[in-house]
């Protein structure tokens, strides 16, 4: 079964405060695409959960809809609470990354599956750049 690999990383500037989301998507063939976008004012764990939200929806365009049927998704980020909640282990109190959270579910439907992975802050340094270059524009 074919892979993608994608590290996530949103950042705030105060929380809430100018946030920016960044992503870097490693398609199975070992080429890299990157997404880097300002998000206006947001917490830092609604900026983590967009960032895997644009992730997944520029890895379904760069693959294709159909194609994405046939690949595992494995998604890391530094954001344990982010991780945690989307595997279950934390319940979600907030209205607001409930919504997010159905977000990022309807985005990995069309995968044959999609899992989340905690990182050191560390092993996610490019992911990082990503989400402060969007806030340095």
């Amino acid at each position: 079964m074919p892979s993608l690999t994608i590290y996530t990383d949103g950042a705030s500037r105060g929380n809430p405060g100018q946030a920016g989301a960044g992503a870097l998507i490693i398609l199975p063939d070992e080429t890299e695409e990157t997404v880097s976008e300002y998000l206006g004012e947001k917490t830092n764990n609604e900026a983590e959960y967009q960032a895997i939200a644009l992730a997944l929806e520029r890895a379904k365009q760069r693959i294709g809809k159909q194609s994405a049927k046939e690949h595992d998704v494995h998604i890391y980020m530094d954001s344990e609470l982010a991780q945690k909640q989307l595997t279950g282990q934390y319940r979600l109190k907030n209205e607001g990354i409930q919504k997010l959270f159905i977000d990022v579910w309807n985005k990995a439907v069309p995968f044959q599956s999609v899992s989340y992975h905690h990182v050191p802050r560390e092993q996610n340094k490019r992911a990082d750049s990503l989400a402060n270059h969007a806030l340095d524009r």
